[in-house]
């Protein structure tokens, strides 16, 4: 009986520590939002990518959600909208406890949305190396299927509600109005 309790304790701690282990490995990384990235990300020099995103349509998702038109399709507050938020809003949803003290989701699209959650990437120790970076949650595009694979998450039609301005996308003509290149580090 005791060698089946003894085995039994093992066996829990032996699924215990497996566990642990794996979670570990499943880092999970809080959102800065964009005016943190564009602390870097701003000079003429560098591509201006902060410039770039804010004069796009991606800055002012969200705001887009605050009209009357989007509450009827939201049929009720959009900005209330899950659904809504998801696409409008980045970071909606996210583990406050993780993201930075100064973020809010409705800053709408912004750079996390494509490059992932900045927490773990933010410094500039770890900008550094792409491959510190990339480890610690950059999300870094090889070619542009992957990005406009990655823009259809939201931008697919079947994704909208009926009526939903810019139902067709059209990644040849959308990307190169937020392509965003630095081209110190472009190939």
């Amino acid at each position: 009986m005791n060698n089946k309790i003894s085995l039994i304790l093992i066996f829990g701690m032996v699924l215990s520590s497996l566990a642990f282990y794996l979670s570990a490995d499943e880092t999970k990384f809080g959102y800065t939002g964009s005016e943190k990235c564009g602390m870097c990300h701003k000079k003429d020099a560098d591509g201006n990518q902060l410039k770039i995103w804010k004069e796009s349509d991606h800055a002012k998702a969200y705001e887009t959600l605050k009209s009357e038109d989007a509450d009827k399709l939201a049929g009720g507050k959009a900005v209330e909208n899950e659904n809504c938020l998801s696409c409008h809003a980045t970071g909606y949803g996210s583990d406050a406890s993780l993201n930075d003290a100064k973020f809010s989701h409705t800053e709408g699209v912004g750079c996390e949305a494509c490059h992932g959650a900045g927490q773990g990437y933010k410094s500039l120790k770890v900008m550094k190396s792409r491959e510190e970076s990339v480890k610690n949650g950059l999300v870094v595009w090889e070619n542009d299927e992957g990005i406009s694979n990655m823009c259809l998450t939201c931008h697919a039609m079947d994704k909208k509600p009926e009526g939903h301005p810019h139902n067709e996308f059209d990644f040849a003509v959308q990307y190169p109005k937020v392509a965003h290149p630095n081209p110190n580090t472009a190939k």
